[in-house]
């Protein structure tokens, strides 16, 4: 599979957390200006394959957010997101993040949030050729007061955006914390019309997968342990497909962060096999040092996808994302506008 074809194909990347998709020229730009001997520790972190344990990208993060404690960073860090993004030749990008007060530089969770509506607004303003959604994400360690914060903020600045706040993430070490307990809060977001996009089964944990997916989420992040031969059960497995939860996959990052032993055994394949609503995607490109292009070849090369089945593969995200209809119209309408050539040019 050609890289070059991956990258011609329009995408859509349903799962970016903003702070892991932090590329390397954006971090330099922001340490060296805060400080530069936090530059080298994080150029380190950075280097491709550096990333090699799930534990090892959460202590990535906490240098980032060293980087990341004001409003003028986070403005800047998204900003370059979107157009990295764009061009990748991503036309619909939803990113997510957990607002963040830091008293010591004045940012409050509604600056935090505004930063990045700022960014948004400034390059829609541009006319890059994508649209960009947003939503705030719970960490799974958070209390219900905190969670229930962040869904007030949501519904909040979903109407003062017009559209542009969609929903809400569940996302965080999935080794700490308990899911079950922001339950109500999650079912409450629902009730308010917030999507929600949830981080499930990334380590085995059935009993709260199961408790979590009587909320039937909109998406579900990872979904690794779902099957019981990854730790999981049929039971979740009849659910996810009973209802036909979309999932968010990234290749990658699970194998970097040891979740999937290699891509080879991807949970990718059961459900592509199975018809399963798919979305392949990055996570934190900047983290595992990748692309959206460069998933998308990857799922090529691993699982013998042709060129039909990428375009496939990526059309039939838009069906999955969340914004309103005349959105995925013409989003299926640009796909569609060049489908005949891409497909038939060498």
């Amino acid at each position: 599979m050609s890289l070059d074809f991956c990258k011609r194909t329009p995408k859509v990347e349903l799962h970016a957390h903003l702070n892991g998709s932090i590329s390397r020229e954006t971090i330099e730009k922001l340490a060296m200006k805060k400080n530069p001997e936090l530059y080298k520790d994080l150029r380190i972190c950075f280097d491709k394959g550096k990333a090699e344990t799930l534990d090892n990208v959460f202590q990535m993060f906490k240098l980032i957010h060293q980087i990341s404690d004001n409003t003028e960073a986070i403005y800047t860090i998204a900003y370059d997101v979107i157009h990295e993004f764009s061009a990748d030749n991503v036309k619909y990008l939803e990113l997510r993040s957990t607002p963040r007060d830091v008293p010591s530089s004045g940012m409050t969770k509604s600056s935090y949030i505004e930063a990045i509506l700022k960014a948004i607004e400034d390059c829609h303003k541009e006319n890059l050729d994508i649209v960009v959604k947003f939503l705030l994400a719970i960490d799974r360690r958070n209390d219900l007061s905190v969670a229930k914060e962040t869904v007030d903020l949501a519904e909040r600045y979903s109407r003062l955006s017009g559209g542009t706040v969609v929903g809400i993430d569940l996302s965080g070490d999935p080794t700490v914390g308990d899911a079950c307990t922001l339950v109500p809060i999650l079912r409450d977001a629902k009730f308010r019309g917030l999507k929600l996009a949830l981080h499930l089964a990334e380590v085995p944990a059935v009993e709260e997968t199961e408790e979590v997916l009587k909320i039937l989420p909109d998406r579900i992040g990872h979904g690794t342990c779902l099957h019981p031969n990854a730790g999981g059960s049929q039971g979740l497995v009849d659910t996810v497909l009973q209802h036909r939860i979309p999932l968010e996959l990234c290749l990658t990052s699970n194998v970097i962060c040891q979740t999937v032993a290699h891509v080879d055994n991807h949970h990718f394949k059961y459900w592509y096999d199975q018809g399963h609503p798919c979305a392949i995607c990055t996570d934190d490109k900047g983290v595992f040092s990748t692309s959206l292009s460069e998933e998308y070849c990857l799922a090529a090369e691993t699982f013998g996808l042709t060129r039909k089945d990428i375009w496939t593969l990526s059309y039939n995200c838009i069906d999955m994302i969340f914004a309103e209809e005349a959105v995925k119209q013409d989003l299926k309408s640009k796909w569609n506008s060049v489908k005949s050539y891409e497909l038939n040019c060498e």
